[in-house]
């Protein structure tokens, strides 16, 4: 073989370990998440995945690896593994316990999460916050944390420091959520049913909702899961959503000149079909219990995996150039969703 045909070859070649490294770094960051989860059980699984990703994206040496051969694998969990345990997630919600809560609860849910949506985004863009990262942390706040993000990410073809920004924010204020809003319980005079409804309304992620809800006994976590998944029934609607605004403006851009290279997102993505066919196998009752928890463990694992590659993009200064705007975005999103939240629950128990 010629000293060319040598060069050629080795252009040829596939980069050295592809996608391997960061999923196998992925794979460690779930293993210390489910650690700290069994060391302290108050600290979800996906809380502890993606600060465990953000410690290793800045710690001498590891973060070499995280910013270098483990990058691509950590994109792919980021990406791919987010979207299959969005499939599986689906295996949570039964259309029959969701309806059950009553056609009152239904609309406050709806109202909760209009008003945090359109506040979130009116701030964000009155903040001058860059890119998608108004959106991002609106489906945030108002659907299922980070979960909702990287499933509108996926329509919008965000950047992946918009994403990686937006989870730490959201996932920051959930986490706070689990420790202030069991203060407020009785100052606020909630009962058992409405301190859960209010907490499956107004926090972001499932294992927060249920790591909070706890404190007020089983009658609050039962309404406060309930509550929740009837918010994440709205994640398929709202990326179609995301998805058409996306089209539309690429028509927009391509009569005037200005489209970007690239197919256009379909209106409905195939994860969140798949999604919406898990829905409908819980809701028909086909799968036995024991399918059902495996997958519920397996939906875990792979959310926890994609959060921490996305915890690992988190680049901390260029956060702190933005730092103050996008803090106050998420307080004011805060205060919106805990408060028509609040009013919700008092109308409608």
């Amino acid at each position: 073989m010629t000293l060319r045909e040598r060069a050629t070859r080795t252009r040829s070649l596939p980069p050295l370990g592809g996608d391997a490294p960061g999923l196998l770094l992925a794979a460690v960051g779930v293993a210390a998440a489910l650690g700290v989860h069994a060391v302290v059980p108050a600290v979800p699984k996906l809380t502890a995945a993606v600060v465990l990703g953000m410690a290793a994206a800045h710690l001498p040496g590891l973060r070499t690896v995280v910013r270098g051969v483990a990058r691509p694998g950590l994109s792919t969990a980021g990406k791919r593994l987010m979207r299959l345990g969005i499939v599986l997630l689906g295996l949570k919600l039964s259309l029959d316990d969701v309806l059950g809560l009553g056609w009152a609860t239904v609309a406050m849910v709806l109202t909760v999460v209009a008003a945090t949506f359109a506040g979130t985004m009116w701030l964000g863009r009155k903040l001058g916050l860059p890119g998608d990262q108004p959106l991002l942390v609106a489906t945030g706040y108002s659907i299922c944390g980070a979960s909702a993000i990287g499933a509108v990410s996926q329509a919008a073809g965000s950047e992946e420091e918009d994403v990686a920004s937006s989870v730490a924010l959201v996932t920051l204020c959930g986490t706070l959520a689990i420790a202030v809003l069991p203060l407020l319980q009785h100052p606020l005079g909630l009962g058992e049913v409405e301190f859960g409804r209010w907490v499956g309304a107004s926090v972001h992620d499932v294992g927060q909702v249920v790591a909070t809800a706890q404190t007020g006994g089983a009658a609050a976590l039962r309404e406060a899961v309930l509550v929740k998944l009837m918010r994440v029934v709205l994640l398929a609607p709202l990326v179609a959503g995301v998805a058409v605004m996306v089209r539309r403006n690429a028509r927009g851009a391509a009569a005037t000149g200005e489209a970007k290279s690239g197919s256009r997102p379909p209106i409905v993505p195939l994860f969140v079909a798949g999604f919406l066919a898990m829905i409908v196998l819980r809701t028909i009752g086909v799968l036995p219990e024991r399918a059902l928890t495996l997958a519920g463990d397996a939906q875990e694992l792979l959310l926890a995996a994609a959060l921490f590659g996305l915890g690992s993009a988190v680049h901390l200064p260029t956060m702190v150039r933005t730092g103050g705007r996008i803090a106050l975005l998420g307080l004011g999103s805060w205060v919106v969703v805990a408060g028509v939240s609040y009013a919700g629950v008092l109308v409608t128990t």
